[in-house]
């Protein structure tokens, strides 16, 4: 069982930068493929960015990429995203979620654990 808590949504303004952090439980973080999606009001859960667990290899939705970078310390047991250039459409709750999975995918029916989300919100 692997438990997900997110931090580090906020409010910032356009252009600027945020780090999410997520915490989680489990003595097998490091082999678990682990990532991010977001929501949008009235719009669907959307993939932004998934790396493996032992290997690293990422990948990242076509919306984020050069501007968010998504990492990991498996002695801390934590996932990272760091957001640069921030526009009003990264506005979201942004979900970390893991899977028992050595691929990374962009299908979010490949993660079974998800955590609470947290909010960003990017003002113009």
């Amino acid at each position: 069982q692997v438990q997900l808590v997110e931090s580090g949504g906020g409010l910032v303004q356009v252009g600027g930068s945020l780090r999410l952090s997520c915490a989680a439980s489990g003595r097998t973080f490091s082999r678990y493929s682990m990532g991010w999606f977001r929501q949008a009001p009235g719009k669907e859960r959307e993939f932004v960015a998934a790396l493996t667990g032992i290997t690293d290899i990422t990948v990242y939705a076509d919306s984020v990429k050069g501007r968010f970078t998504i990492s990991r310390d498996n002695i801390k047991n934590t996932l990272y995203l760091q957001m640069y250039t921030l526009r009003p459409e990264d506005t979201a709750v942004y979900f970390c979620v893991a899977g028992d999975t050595s691929s990374v995918t962009s299908n979010k029916r490949a993660y079974t654990y998800w955590g609470q989300g947290t909010q960003v919100t990017v003002s113009s």
